[in-house]
């Protein structure tokens, strides 16, 4: 692939002073992440996450041979950012609901047809949101998250990236998720399909996840991420602290449980945001 051996060799040579056929090379690679033909992870036909670092390098890439400048809009917003990464160019003819109130999409992410942006939010660079998703109020999708079809991100829900190290799995949800109001999904999460995040739940790689119908515990081990099976109903919950001093105080710890899995009256629920659409 052209782009891609082209944006490796320019990353890898580590040069400082670009040229015009340099910024046009980046403007090639932006142009493919805004258009999906390109992204930062992809699930292949076993359902496993692989990462494409060439397309993470190229983001990196864009940062160094970007210079700060003033992005400011008249006299009342006032920006300054890298050069290479401004607000992306939008249109009408994109088809994304991008509701009037301070809301942000990075040039360089990839905003399907039908998905709806409530304000204010933001994508960041690198960020790929499929399909009929729907970004509700004050929520982030972070740099390389990758947001399947149809998936309810609601208020003040954060999704964070996780751009480097390279190798990295940046964080994952699959389609028809609900992401409930105030959640946090950190560190390479994967939220497998039709799972459901009730308001307030937080995981991160350093947390387990306590599966009371399945009888089992779900941590991020040296070789995978942390991942939330399909059809999962997570709520936030507590589990106490069972040294001696931890008894004495009468602690308890933080933990992500699942309750049960998604069934009809689930759907029910997860289904109303369809009709503001």
């Amino acid at each position: 692939m052209r782009l891609r051996d082209e944006i490796e060799a320019l990353f890898a040579s580590e040069k400082k002073g670009f040229t015009n056929q340099d910024f046009a090379l980046f403007a090639d690679f932006k142009a493919a992440l805004n258009s999906g033909r390109v992204r930062a992870a992809e699930r292949d036909d076993s359902g496993a996450w692989r990462v494409n670092q060439w397309v993470k390098r190229g983001i990196l890439l864009g940062f160094r041979m970007g210079t700060l400048v003033d992005m400011s809009v008249g006299q009342a917003l006032h920006f300054f950012d890298k050069s290479t990464y401004p607000v992306r160019p939008m249109t009408v003819a994109n088809n994304v609901r991008l509701v009037p109130g301070g809301s942000s999409i990075r040039d360089g992410a990839y905003v399907a047809p039908g998905v709806v942006c409530m304000p204010p939010m933001y994508v960041n660079a690198g960020a790929y949101v499929d399909e009929g998703t729907m970004i509700d109020s004050h929520a982030l999708v972070g740099s390389c998250a990758q947001i399947g079809k149809r998936v309810h991100l609601s208020a003040a829900a954060q999704v964070g990236g996780v751009l480097e190290p390279v190798g990295a799995v940046p964080v994952i949800i699959e389609d028809d998720v609900l992401v409930g109001g105030g959640c946090g999904i950190y560190e390479g999460t994967i939220v497998r399909e039709r799972a459901v995040l009730a308001a307030g739940t937080i995981l991160t790689g350093s947390t387990p996840v306590f599966d009371l119908v399945r009888g089992e515990v779900y941590r991020r081990t040296a070789d995978s991420v942390l991942e939330i099976p399909a059809g999962a109903v997570v709520v936030p919950g507590s589990r106490a602290v069972t040294s001696e001093q931890g008894k004495e105080w009468g602690l308890s710890l933080y933990a992500p449980v699942i309750v049960k899995y998604r069934d009809e009256k689930t759907d029910a629920s997860a289904q109303l945001e369809d009709f503001l659409r």
